[in-house]
């Protein structure tokens, strides 16, 4: 996107420099990628980013209100309810699609958003592997807030692993051996030295929990950092478990559960901004709006795409049982703004600003970035099989 940067990254590309970073990306953490490297970061100009640091300041600013957490109430399901809630949520995502705007320009328009955590490690080394095969301009970033490499790792050990000792804090996940975003587990693992667990593997006795490590000695677990999606949980029946993440314990949640759902796709009828796509809750909806040519039918509870509609018809509507629990989000073209150098196949991308809320910080703070670039019609490796300079990415922004 930035044409002087982008222009010199392809000139001076090999595959012998993308080969080097892609041994880089599947050694470090001790096990290969299980997604696609692309070829090339993304340069973002500087209007660009001023941009997209407004649009996180607009969606930031409602999230901070004192009425959110009694207007996000309904989104939580009663029976996934989990007690012990932070006042606000420690890890915000937020993606934002890429498009046109009516001058011509690039703009940010958010896709989705979630209180979850995402490839806080992952992301860190893919920056340093881009710096580390091609030539990146040094000024150009990829934290933000002035953080440096090590400032950054400072905060996320500051965040999860607090002030307990690493051996006391998991990350659990279910079978997160078979997760396809487990690089970041073991990143994690590799930076903090926290365990990764299975909630198969946590051991329970009363209100304490603590889990067996490789010689058979009892550890007590004081800091949970989540990534559990409860939707996949409920999937699965056959997980044998002591603890059902329903129940009071005596250990410390770095992730609430609940903030899965406050900020999710029910928070976006919620946000007005330029960076914001007109979006209103289907039952709130007196007629079909004529153009719904133009509009996306999602689902408020799923997770990585399933269930969206994209061209949307009036059976389509009909067909929802349930209309509170679906949006309807104004449509966005994302613009093939990425030269490759395979001609006349430039790219997409989408952007996912990440941030971090610590229990004792008034505001969030943006800190990283990921990108997924696409060559299909959708973001996702089922709209891009066989294409290259695709997949996962990360952003450098001009100072």
């Amino acid at each position: 996107m930035h044409l002087l940067q982008r222009q010199r990254f392809n000139a001076a590309f090999t595959q012998e420099k993308y080969q080097a970073l892609l041994e880089t990306m599947n050694t470090e953490f001790g096990e290969p990628v299980s997604f696609r490297v692309a070829e090339t970061p993304v340069f973002i100009p500087k209007a660009l980013k001023e941009k997209l640091l407004q649009g996180v300041q607009d969606i930031t600013e409602v999230l901070t209100q004192p009425d959110f957490r009694a207007r996000s109430e309904a989104a939580i399901p009663e029976h996934l309810r989990v007690p012990g809630e932070d006042q606000h949520s420690t890890f915000l995502q937020l993606d934002f699609g890429i498009c046109r705007d009516k001058d011509g320009g690039y703009t940010p328009q958010l896709i989705e958003l979630q209180g979850f955590p995402s490839l806080y490690f992952y992301q860190h080394l893919l920056a340093k592997g881009y710096r580390k095969h091609f030539d990146i301009p040094e000024d150009f970033h990829h934290l933000f807030g002035g953080i440096d490499a090590q400032g950054y790792l400072e905060l996320l050990r500051q965040i999860i692993v607090g002030n307990s000792k690493p051996e006391n804090v998991v990350l659990l996940e279910v079978e997160p051996e078979k997760q396809n975003t487990r690089i970041d587990f073991w990143g994690t693992r590799k930076y903090l030295g926290i365990k990764v667990l299975c909630l198969s593997k946590v051991k329970r006795e009363g209100r304490d929990l603590y889990y067996l490590d490789d010689n058979g000695r009892r550890v007590a677990i004081e800091r949970i950092y989540n990534r559990i999606i409860f939707d996949e949980l409920e999937k699965r029946a056959d997980l044998p478990r002591e603890w059902d993440l329903l129940s009071e314990v005596n250990a410390e949640w770095v992730g609430h559960p609940n903030w899965f759902f406050r900020i999710s796709k029910h928070t976006l009828p919620f946000l007005k901004s330029d960076f914001v796509p007109e979006t209103h809750f289907l039952s709130d909806l007196k007629t079909i709006p004529a153009d719904l040519q133009n509009w996306v039918l999602k689902p408020l509870f799923s997770f990585s795409g399933q269930g969206v509609k994209v061209n949307v018809t009036p059976d389509d509507i009909a067909a929802v049982d349930d209309p509170s629990n679906f949006i309807l989000q104004r449509k966005v073209e994302y613009i093939a703004g990425v030269e490759t150098i395979i001609p006349n196949e430039p790219a997409k991308c989408e952007i996912r600003m990440m941030v971090l809320w610590d229990k004792t910080w008034d505001k969030p703070r943006l800190v990283n970035n990921l990108i997924r670039m696409s060559k299909g019609e959708m973001v996702g490796v089922r709209y891009n099989m066989g294409k290259e300079w695709v997949g996962s990415s990360v952003g450098f922004f001009e100072p």
